[in-house]
């Protein structure tokens, strides 16, 4: 189950993820450190699918922007939003 519950302050905002204990076990993870990965999951299929932009992505992670760059590669996910035509229209217009 996943709740949303607005904080007091209006820039941020807590989500709630229940997780049968079975999965942390078979993980091997703390809730803390599942948090974090699931975060940075989250962050980087976002930015893939085009939702939020590289900074936007960094700061759902909880790191730099830089950080989050190089940690797309990782999961096998460009940080360029060109596609291969746009980037050889971009190349052919240089």
């Amino acid at each position: 189950m996943i709740r949303s519950v607005p904080l007091t302050s209006s820039a941020m905002s807590t989500v709630q993820i229940t997780i049968p204990e079975e999965v942390l076990i078979s993980l091997k993870q703390t809730p803390d450190r599942l948090k974090d990965e699931l975060c940075l999951l989250a962050a980087v299929k976002l930015f893939e699918l085009g939702r939020l932009s590289s900074g936007r992505a960094a700061q759902l992670a909880g790191i730099s922007r830089i950080e989050f760059l190089n940690t797309l590669g990782r999961y096998q996910v460009s940080p360029f939003t060109l596609s291969a035509e746009e980037l050889v229209q971009d190349v052919d217009n240089a």
